[in-house]
């Protein structure tokens, strides 16, 4: 019998395990393959063949021979020859067809045919022996013992030769993976190499023990520094002797804190061979001895000046930028609410019905309309980066009228509760800030109950490093609490827990920013099912609080018979404003996009004046609308309105004028008449009238 050829293995994937060895020790077995119609006699040769103890298949034809064969593999096949439908000789011819089996030794099984030719034709259809019937079970087992002895020993000479095979793939492969280990390892000290030419970074190490005199200095610490590494090994006290004086006494504790710690680490201005500071980070371990004593401080230095420089840069453009859009958005919304109400009440207070009680309730209504256009501008005014004014307050009735906003932005679910005391708690703080640092929070908590629950806002007196101490501003929430991680992050500009779009990341950091720039503190209780409790401490003041501010009344409202086209995509601005424009008089015509409106002045040639927003869906602003509309009518009086315009210089009062929202009805009326009363306007008036 021919051993089966052994096949190398395909290279194997870098990383995956290796092929384990043919396993030596375990024991070989054969399986025998009986062909006979016949039970009886498939039985008698079972019987003989039992005790050899090899594994005996019967086969009832030549049919379940081949399929037998076609997956199975046997050391002997005892094939009877006489069988019918398919003989023993059209079996062993078939058997014989196929490559695998082809030297699958064959015995004939026959009690017919003895004579010379048949056994002649059993040899020549590919049998190695031919056994008569009955069965003598002393010379079949001897013969069949020939065979499977001589097939087991052909399978130990293959599992040798495997193993032989597996042993010189191993060592290819080992060979292999280290000649792979042995390049990644060049290219990665080639890589680390190339890296450290090109970064700023010195390599040093330095006595443990003061003035911590330099040992070693790389050479990269010219271009750093500007002095040569031999002048830092050669004067023990030089690195040192140019350290800022205000930062000196912190790199000596750091650094001569690593004997205790094991390592430090520290940033510090280092004054450079131009005359120039910079600021360099100083990190290093400690290298025991041999006995365990320190001897020495290995370390780095990072040249930090450059990349402290863009932290700063980069961290205030994205907040101003964040902020920004935060504002933008705020005030658009919010101008157009205050538009309504202010224009409300201004219709209801030319009603002559009105009582007094009636009266004092609109003049209250104006008074919070206008406290939340204060707020905006002063939204507007952060984004800018501009200066707020703080101003001597009491906290207490600033939450009281604050309340009502809250309630309204945390919702019905949320149930807020006021426990403030009696006594006027009075600090010297921005009110707008301290307002929206209130609603950050209010905001937050809602979020943290989904559910819905409690929101507790406490107020009292604390002691403070001041003998006034502290006004002290409890905001405490029902809802998940928060993780030991987000604790830490928390005050994080940009730093938030909530899906995309649904959070900025600024407003914790803005109630931080703000409590901090005041010289107060901010506290954080907070256990994650338990809830949350900020405490916002703030410098209490010993002066009088202000008086809340009085607008001086507005102008006499004068209105006009002109004709004007109002686009305005809000559909409450748009209700109130046109009924404001009617009520003056004046003929109107809305449109609530850019397109709308070009389709009106192509229609109608009478308008006097476009009255239009500024931001407008569908991709053409009020802007874009307002310069085609001049162009096609270079006598149309344009007006220009709206809560925040974004980041478009050219709207700046020159090209066009333009009118904050929210605006009062009397300072609409005059913008209006100023517009069209000026003198280049009574040619078209004369052609308005004519065409009536």
């Amino acid at each position: 019998m021919t051993p089966t050829a052994t096949t190398r293995p395909l290279p194997r994937a870098w990383g995956a395990e290796p092929p384990a060895p043919p396993d030596l020790d375990a024991p070989l077995t054969a399986r025998i393959l009986i062909v006979d119609d016949d039970e009886r006699n498939a039985y008698a040769a079972v019987e003989a063949l039992n005790e050899l103890g090899h594994e005996l298949i019967v086969a009832r034809s030549g049919e379940e021979a081949l399929k037998r064969l076609l997956s199975e593999e046997f050391a002997l096949i005892l094939l009877d020859l006489h069988m019918p439908g398919m003989d023993g000789y059209e079996t062993a011819a078939l058997v014989r067809s196929r490559k695998r089996n082809q030297h699958t030794p064959i015995v004939f099984l026959t009690a017919i045919f003895r004579d010379e030719a048949h056994i002649f034709q059993a040899y020549s259809a590919g049998a190695v022996d031919v056994v008569f019937k009955p069965i003598d079970p002393f010379i079949l087992k001897a013969k069949v013992q020939v065979f499977v002895d001589l097939f087991l020993k052909t399978k130990e000479v293959e599992r040798q030769s495997a193993y032989q095979q597996w042993l010189l793939d191993e060592h290819a492969r080992v060979k292999a993976e280290n000649d792979r280990t042995q390049r990644a390892l060049r290219r990665t000290e080639a890589t680390q190499e190339a890296i450290l030419r090109s970064l700023p970074i010195v390599f040093h190490s330095r006595s443990i023990e003061p003035p911590f005199a330099p040992l070693f200095v790389s050479d990269s610490v010219q271009a750093i520094t500007g002095f040569p590494a031999g002048r830092f090994t050669g004067e023990a006290e030089f690195g040192t002797s140019r350290i800022h004086p205000d930062d000196l006494a912190t790199v000596v504790e750091r650094v001569g804190a690593a004997a205790r710690t094991g390592h430090y680490s520290v940033e510090y201005r280092w004054l450079c061979a131009d005359g120039q500071y910079r600021v360099l980070q100083d990190q290093g371990v400690v290298a025991p001895s041999t006995d365990g004593e320190a001897r020495e401080i290995f370390g780095v230095i990072l040249d930090a000046t450059d990349r402290r420089s863009l932290e700063e840069q980069l961290a205030q453009a994205r907040k101003m930028e964040a902020v920004g859009q935060l504002t933008g958005g705020v005030a658009h919304d919010f101008n157009n609410l205050l538009t309504v109400v202010l224009g409300n009440i201004d219709m209801l207070a030319t009603r002559k019905e009105e009582d007094e009680r009636r009266m004092r309730r609109i003049e209250a209504v104006r008074q919070a309309a206008e406290r939340g256009r204060d707020l905006t501008g002063q939204l507007l005014a952060f984004s800018r980066r501009q200066r707020l004014t703080p101003v001597t307050l009491d906290v207490n009735r600033l939450i009281r009228d604050f309340a009502p906003l809250m309630r309204q932005a945390v919702g019905e679910a949320v149930t807020i509760d006021l426990d403030l005391p009696a006594e006027p708690l009075n600090t010297h703080v921005d009110s707008t800030q301290l307002e929206t640092a209130l609603l950050n929070l209010a905001v937050n908590a809602r979020d943290a109950m989904p559910e819905g629950g409690r929101l507790l806002i406490a107020t009292r007196r604390e002691p403070g490093p001041t003998e006034l101490g502290y006004v002290a501003i409890e905001v405490r929430d029902t809802g998940i609490g928060m993780s030991g991680e987000v604790r830490t992050r928390v005050f994080e500009p940009f730093f938030t827990t909530k899906d995309v779009g649904k959070g900025s990341g600024l407003g914790l950091s803005q109630v931080y920013g703000f409590v901090s720039q005041s010289d107060g503190e901010v506290r954080l209780e907070s256990t994650p099912g338990e809830g949350t409790a900020f405490h916002l401490l703030l410098p209490a003041s010993g002066g009088e609080a202000e008086a809340p501010r009085r607008d001086v009344p507005a102008a006499k409202v004068v209105g006009g018979v002109e004709k004007i086209l109002l686009v305005e995509d809000d559909a409450t601005v748009l209700a109130l404003t046109l009924d404001v424009l009617t009520g003056l008089g004046y003929q109107v015509t809305t449109a609530t996009n850019a397109s709308e409106a070009l389709e009106v002045l192509h229609a109608n040639p009478a308008i006097d004046l476009l009255f239009t927003d500024v931001v407008m869906p569908g991709g053409v602003s009020g802007l874009s609308l307002a310069r085609t509309a001049r162009q096609l009518r270079p006598s149309l009086r344009v007006l220009l309105t709206s809560g925040f315009v974004g980041e478009d210089r050219a709207i700046d009062g020159r090209e066009f004028p333009l009118l904050d929202k929210p605006y009062e009805a009397a300072v609409l009326a005059t913008t209006l008449r100023k517009l069209l009363d000026r003198p280049e306007r009574k040619p078209r008036k004369r052609a308005s009238a004519a065409a009536e």
